[in-house]
């Protein structure tokens, strides 16, 4: 067989993945800890040199791949120190030599604006939320490549305050691995089990949930329920469910007990009021099968009326009644509703196109190269 036709038969190389530095905050670790977990995950996969950078004391450890060298910032977690903190992360990290970094919240843009100008690399940075303030929110227009978010509804929240930066927000949906059954009244034997997703700091906004479920069991409806709820509200719910009677059938779960597992019991899963940031124990929640109800407002991609929830208005105690006498009236409408919900997280949110988006973003900066002094 002639060379040339040898050479023309290999296969061309595929570019080497490039080497990229993730920044995540206390805030990712606490609310976003399934979607880093995967995204960890769905890279070291596909071979990614990758570093984490985190701060201490959060156990990091059972999302993190053992693969993965984790980077403890501030190493000296004293407020004066910042200017040693930072110089020693810059050393640390110069050593992976990133191509790329990845900052997975807000309240880290400023590091990860600073780190990039001092490595000299481009770097992307996620959004999750329309509550943050934009002038809090610190980003190179030369080095930061692209603006990720989870959500349409926060793009469409600064793209209209802020029309200039439009061309750089991505939405890459979160990724999640949805139940192959569902969990909505799957055990007619047991009492059927609500979680209430977190409120607000204001314990009155659940004074309508609370209300529609003292009428639910003077209907004669049983069931237990899960509220999470901080520490600092749970004085004022306590007096709320004593004073409804309600104490035989609800309880208060401190977030840092396995939300997720609370969350992807239930039977029936509770967004009391519009929330300004991508809920993850309402994406939870669905991937596990349980009928969703909920408040519309805010940063509700997920809750697309008679498809993936039940809506109801939080300020009418009537309205969020009958949603939930709803579900439990029609036990079989409240399991089409899950198993819907399910089907459109399956057609939307599925890990693999979640780390191809991002891989594909990473590939793109990395071929960007800004200015040296930018």
């Amino acid at each position: 067989m002639p060379d040339e036709q040898i050479v023309s038969d290999l296969e061309p190389e595929a570019p080497r993945p490039p080497r990229v530095a993730l920044i995540a905050s206390r805030q990712t670790l606490a609310e976003y800890p399934s979607y880093l977990k995967h995204l960890l995950i769905g890279l070291v996969d596909e071979s990614v040199p990758v570093i984490l950078v985190c701060p201490p004391g959060d156990n990091a450890d059972s999302v993190v791949p053992p693969s993965v060298e984790v980077v403890r910032h501030p190493a000296i977690d004293i407020p004066f120190m910042q200017h040693y903190n930072n110089r020693l992360l810059l050393d640390r990290i110069g050593k992976f030599r990133p191509q790329l970094l990845h900052c997975l919240c807000e309240t880290s843009a400023s590091l990860a604006r600073w780190l990039a100008r001092n490595l000299n690399v481009p770097y992307l940075l996620n959004i999750n939320s329309i509550s943050s303030h934009w002038s809090a929110i610190t980003f190179s227009a030369t080095r930061c490549a692209n603006i990720i978010v989870p959500a349409k509804t926060i793009a469409d929240h600064f793209i209209k305050a802020h029309p200039k930066v439009a061309d750089r927000f991505r939405q890459i949906d979160i990724g999640t691995f949805v139940d192959d059954s569902t969990a909505c009244f799957a055990h007619p034997e047991h009492l059927p089990g609500i979680v209430v997703s977190p409120p607000t700091d204001n314990p009155a906004n659940l004074d309508n949930i609370f209300q529609a479920l003292h009428r639910l069991t003077v209907d004669g409806c049983q069931f237990i329920v899960a509220i999470i709820a901080a520490g600092r509200s749970e004085g004022p719910l306590w007096k709320q469910i004593r004073s409804l009677g309600l104490l035989h059938a609800v309880t208060i779960v401190p977030p840092s007990l396995g939300l997720y597992s609370v969350g992807s019991a239930a039977d029936v899963f509770i967004v009391p009021r519009p929330s300004g940031s991508f809920n993850m124990l309402l994406l939870a929640a669905m991937s596990a099968g349980s009928a969703v109800v909920a408040s519309k407002g805010g940063v509700d991609d997920l809750i697309i009326e008679d498809k993936t929830a039940f809506t109801f208005n939080p300020d009418d105690q009537l309205s969020v009644y009958n949603c939930l006498k709803r579900l439990f009236d029609r036990p079989d409408e409240a399991r089409r509703l899950a198993a819907d919900a399910q089907q459109f997280l399956r057609q939307n949110h599925h890990v693999s196109g979640m780390i191809a988006s991002t891989l594909s973003l990473y590939r793109q900066a990395v071929c960007s190269q800004p200015p040296a002094n930018a």
